[in-house]
């Protein structure tokens, strides 16, 4: 190995350099402790999740009656969507009663 005087303003650059571009051992230690973190909080809620998975497949598998609230509201939205129809046909007759009345006075000229 050959050794050579070096400025120490430019070993000092040259340093910086490296320092800047390379992560220290224990800002590195410190990052895969961070990541086994998030890695175990992750195994965590996925485990979490999976039963969360299980619980509501169990749920699914047993038929649920429906409530007597949705019954109601069926059977409301119904009889109010054929009220509607009945008004809105009631409403084209009488449009058309107007337009016959218009049609059969008509000004003299």
């Amino acid at each position: 190995m050959l050794r050579v005087l070096v400025p120490a303003r430019l070993r000092k650059a040259v340093r910086s350099w490296f320092d800047s571009r390379y992560i220290s051992i224990a800002d590195h230690r410190q990052d895969i402790r961070d990541a086994l973190w998030e890695v175990q909080t992750l195994r965590r809620e996925v485990t979490t999740l999976q039963a969360e998975v299980q619980r509501l497949r169990k749920a699914a598998t047993a038929p649920v009656p429906a409530p007597k609230a949705d019954q109601d509201t069926r059977r409301l939205a119904e009889e109010t969507a054929k009220a509607m129809e009945g008004v809105l046909q009631n409403e084209v007759l009488i449009w058309q009663a107007i337009d016959e009345l218009r049609g059969e006075r008509q000004p003299c000229a």
